[in-house]
């Protein structure tokens, strides 16, 4: 389909185009799951080699269905490990190993280094932990949630038992959802094709955590096209490189909204952006904190009001997408099977 569209003046080209799709999704079924996706991203220009040498790889699990929540939730529970004493001691060596980059990072995009190492360490242990599953099917499932039998299976679970007035809300919601995610994580699953061009690689070889973030600051892909930074001065943005992670981190937080001296509420907005979640922004901020032995410097003392409060009132925070939102989405989300009613109450 896509080759007879771009084909212009050509109908027999086109048409030659056309028969050898349909050939290869004979051979391939349905192809393994990933149809509706594959089309998609080839309709808008991801070479079709590059994309079926993600999908149709073996070492790639089929995809079998997706059953997303109405609203995902990130636990205090995750991050309260991050706050021992244990963990601010690590925290205090990671800053020690790296304080030439962290200082240098600081001072050109004026984010404090405490804050720098607080989201390295909560994202990746200090480069540590930075996952080591092909990110492209990561992100791929949750774009895989406004597929239109993904939604309909959706549908049906998440009004099973409803009628009338909810059944409708509930519906809308479902396909609300659906297409959120849908605007989260399919501009992330072309910029991974993106980000592998760029570095030479085969898309299979970006490996990273379950929810498709990659890198000790644990970045999704636009925003590593959008903020990466070569800070060791070598030609290439690894994000595995630390001078690279942290400066990448420093410029994303700037472009956020951080300034020195702004307030702890400006403070939560801007980390909000990074990942939109109260436990996720009282981890690092808390972290941050204890490294630099009180509270962060801010233009105004730190009101009751202020804590707790993260909402992006800046414009930067509402335009641009967080970094580790794929978590959030993931979280809740789970290959195809049939539900428990506890299951489908609590929105799993």
């Amino acid at each position: 389909m896509v080759a007879l569209a771009r084909v212009a003046g050509g109908m027999l080209v086109g048409l030659l185009c056309w028969t050898v799709v349909l050939d290869a999704d004979a051979a391939q079924g349905d192809r393994r799951g990933w149809g509706w996706l594959i089309e998609r991203l080839v309709a808008d220009g991801v070479p079709s080699a590059h994309v079926e040498a993600v999908f149709l790889d073996p070492r790639v699990e089929p995809f079998d269905g997706l059953r997303f929540s109405l609203r995902p939730r990130e636990s205090a529970a995750l991050y309260r490990a991050h706050l021992t004493r244990d963990s601010v001691a690590r925290a205090r060596r990671c800053r020690e190993t790296h304080r030439q980059t962290l200082d240098a990072a600081a001072a050109e995009h004026g984010v404090p280094a405490e804050v720098l190492v607080a989201l390295v360490h909560v994202e990746s242990a200090c480069g540590r932990n930075t996952g080591a599953r092909p990110i492209v099917p990561a992100l791929g499932r949750l774009a895989m949630a406004a597929s239109p039998a993904t939604l309909l299976e959706n549908i049906a679970g998440h009004t099973a038992g409803l009628a009338g007035p909810e059944r409708v809300e509930v519906e809308a919601r479902t396909r609300a959802r659906a297409a959120r995610l849908d605007e989260m994580f399919y501009p992330e699953v072309v910029a991974a094709f993106e980000v592998a061009r760029r570095l030479g690689v085969h898309p299979l070889a970006l490996r990273g955590s379950s929810a498709g973030a990659f890198g000790m600051p644990q970045f999704l892909p636009r925003s590593y096209l959008r903020y990466g930074t070569d800070g060791d001065g070598d030609g290439v943005i690894d994000l595995d490189e630390p001078a690279d992670a942290i400066h990448s981190a420093a410029r994303y937080l700037a472009a956020h909204g951080w300034r020195p001296g702004i307030s702890r509420a400006a403070q939560r907005d801007v980390v909000w952006a990074y990942n939109r979640s109260e436990a996720y922004i009282d981890a690092v901020l808390g972290l941050a904190d204890r490294l630099a032995g009180g509270a962060l410097p801010t233009e105004q003392p730190v009101t009751r009001s202020e804590r707790g409060r993260s909402r992006p009132r800046t414009v930067a925070a509402r335009r641009l997408p967080p970094v580790s939102s794929a978590r959030t989405a993931l979280r809740k989300s789970t290959k195809r099977k049939a539900p428990s009613r506890g299951a489908r109450a609590a929105g799993g």
